[in-house]
């Protein structure tokens, strides 16, 4: 069984490490490029592709500046992008609660 017409997910965020990015920076205000990289346990490439894409969909905010002389970049989601976060993980959860129900129901008739 397949539900008739599955909820839209966001395919800009649907990468796992784009999804994994997202969700870190939905738990503060912004983060300095290392922490998201150390939490990613990606390259800095990776971060710098991911924060990327996700800046040109509207959905990440990148800040430069510097701490002493020493360069620093910090990344925040955008209100799009906390949205687009949510409805995404609704999207998840209603396809995981689907499957389940069909699940059960296929059981059920197994009787």
């Amino acid at each position: 069984m397949t539900p008739a017409e599955p909820p839209a997910l966001d395919q800009v965020i649907h990468h796992p490490t784009r999804l994994t990015t997202m969700a870190f920076l939905a738990g503060c205000a912004e983060a300095e490029f290392s922490a998201v990289r150390e939490y990613c346990q990606v390259s800095d490439a990776s971060v710098s592709r991911i924060a990327t894409a996700l800046e040109e969909a509207g959905y990440l905010k990148i800040r430069k500046g510097a701490v002493g002389r020493r360069p620093r970049t910090w990344l925040s989601l955008t209100p799009a992008g906390r949205k687009a976060l949510k409805n995404h993980l609704a999207a998840l959860q209603a396809i995981a609660d689907a499957a389940q129900a069909a699940g059960a129901e296929a059981d059920r008739s197994d009787d």
